[in-house]
């Protein structure tokens, strides 16, 4: 391969990074143009760009094509939008002007556009992105199925999805050392990444992807906080399969949007067949399961590992003659794959059938447009399913901790919980406020109820009582931020969480309540343990305190 960069190879096939100034300039003429994640929901309005979010074009259209029949404030934008966004062909003089001092003949040489009857025509998807810290980017990837005909190619690189946003909106955004983005794609992990790590290693088995996250690096250049002549000094690209690039390393930090989606293995198969940016080659989960297993050998201590994934369930199960759900025992074989001693928490956000499986990954590559290869690789995705028994297929974000000093006995910290319903993101601090809380708890196993307990400021109590009921049939506490769980109550936590003002210790309540009610029995244990699980989900917090 030739050098394009400073630092970096030049892949073909991908957007070319020889020229930092020209990447500067185009950056700025985006810019420039009004080519904001605001600037383009601004000029298409609600509709429009809600349509757009669904792939849906038209609406857009309708509101664009005036505007670039006519000079004047908006034709540069829509230009750009409709160019870039959208997959349409643009005249070349609009972008003339709206990108003026880049010209189209250095966006052709950029491998950003081609010439066609209809005027330029992209060759990339490009669109603005706006970090959580206000950082304005800019991310190339191949265009999506709704900017091009046909299945799509099968080194596809992924743009900006939900999987991907999901993914940067749960990760600690702690600073940092090392740390390591395993399977980049287009690069936006460690756009989030270089924020706050000192150095970051992005490794993909795809070198067309690494090429479009040098692509990427480059034009963002200014805003990543990246020497363009000297990139290697914040960012290490790397070519490989999974932990292979940096066998024998650790880091502090490690995120993976891995390429986990189960496809099923026909044979004689090979890796031009398969999808790269989500097809990892082995069978069932063992992408999500080997990485589970491996990553520790990687993490520093005191590392966490954000991942996503999906996992098999395995059944038909029966107990006492009756089906056990698969929601109740998804988290068996994951719980497997998690080394002794790591701290974990696997959060399932959702779980579907084979069928409703096999549909979801079919659509995201076009494939329905071919009905013969629809059905066949349908069929395909059943008989693989059924080989291995698979009754349901989960999908969801893991954390993984290695502790940051040797504790006595396993003593690990291990959840697992299905959380369909809506969350407030970006989730991280939520999640790493929980991880507090159970640290707190863990380092003071004797004199936790000494602390003073209060309600979150985001919960609140419900009561239902039926008509004319002298009491409440059900108590309810709700959480308005973080995972929006909802507890329902024994009558005795409604008590303690009642008193809760923090006025008295945990201790004096439990006392206070056992006294009143006349325990002679285990409900102040049982009561104890039901408040504990209220301080680690946050719904009572010590006050104040390093958990609170």
């Amino acid at each position: 391969m030739t050098t394009d960069a400073p630092g970096f190879s030049r892949v073909p096939g991908t957007p070319v990074s020889d020229d930092p100034a020209l990447l500067a300039a185009l950056h700025a003429g985006l810019r420039r143009t009004g080519f904001t994640h605001d600037g383009v929901a601004q000029l298409l309005g609600p509709a429009a760009t809600a349509a757009l979010e669904r792939d849906q074009a038209v609406p857009a259209l309708r509101v664009l094509e005036p505007l670039l029949e006519t000079p004047g404030e908006g034709r540069g934008l829509a230009g750009v939008v409709v160019l870039f966004l959208l997959g349409r062909p643009v005249h070349g003089e609009v972008l003339a002007d709206a990108l003026a001092p880049v010209t189209p003949g250095q966006l052709v040489r950029l491998g950003l556009v081609e010439e066609t009857a209809g005027g330029l025509s992209a060759v990339v998807d490009l669109r603005p992105y706006a970090a959580d810290d206000g950082t304005e980017l800019y991310v190339a990837s191949d265009p999506g199925a709704a900017q091009r005909p046909g299945v799509l190619r099968r080194d596809h690189v992924l743009g900006i999805g939900q999987a991907s946003l999901t993914l940067a909106q749960t990760t600690d955004r702690r600073p940092v050392g090392r740390a390591l983005d395993l399977g980049t794609g287009c690069g936006i992990q460690t756009f989030h990444l270089l924020a706050h790590a000192r150095r970051v290693t992005a490794t993909d088995v795809s070198d067309r992807a690494l090429g479009f996250t040098r692509f990427n690096l480059l034009l963002n250049a200014a805003a990543l906080g990246i020497d363009p002549e000297r990139p290697e000094d914040r960012v290490d690209l790397r070519l490989g399969s999974l932990l292979e690039p940096v066998r024998g390393e650790e880091f502090d930090l490690v995120v993976s949007n891995p390429p986990f989606v189960i496809t099923p293995r026909p044979a004689g198969e090979s890796p031009e067949d398969r999808f790269t940016y989500r097809d990892g080659g082995l069978p069932g989960d063992r992408i999500v399961s080997t990485l589970v297993r491996g990553l520790p050998g990687v993490m520093a201590p005191g590392a966490t590992a954000h991942l996503l994934g999906n996992w098999e369930v395995l059944g038909p199960e029966h107990a006492d003659g009756e089906p056990v759900p698969a929601a109740g025992r998804w988290m068996r074989r994951p719980g497997e794959w998690v080394p002794e001693g790591i701290d974990t928490w696997w959060i399932q956000r959702e779980l579907v059938s084979p069928e409703e499986y096999a549909e979801t990954w079919l659509r995201d590559a076009a494939e329905q447009r071919d009905r013969e290869h629809y059905e066949q690789a349908y069929r395909a995705y059943l008989d693989d399913f059924a080989a291995r028994r698979v009754e349901a297929v989960g999908f969801g974000m893991i954390r993984l901790r290695r502790p940051a000093a040797q504790r006595s006995g396993d003593g690990a910290l291990r959840r697992f919980e299905h959380v369909p319903h809506p969350v407030q993101q970006p989730l991280a601090p939520a999640l790493a406020a929980a991880w507090a809380r159970a640290d707190w708890l863990a380092e003071h196993p004797g004199d936790w109820l000494d602390a003073h307990l209060v309600a979150a400021e985001d919960v609140t109590e419900e009561r239902h009582q039926r008509p004319g009921a002298e009491h409440p049939g059900v108590i309810l506490l709700r959480q308005g931020a973080g995972l929006r769980r909802t507890v329902v109550l024994s009558s005795e936590a409604a008590g303690f969480a009642g008193a809760c003002d923090g006025e008295l210790s945990a201790r004096q309540i439990l006392g206070a309540l056992a006294a009143l009610l006349g325990w002679e029995g285990d409900e102040a244990p049982r009561l104890e343990a039901e408040v504990r699980r209220l301080v680690v989900d946050g719904f009572l917090v010590p006050e104040p305190g390093p958990a609170a």
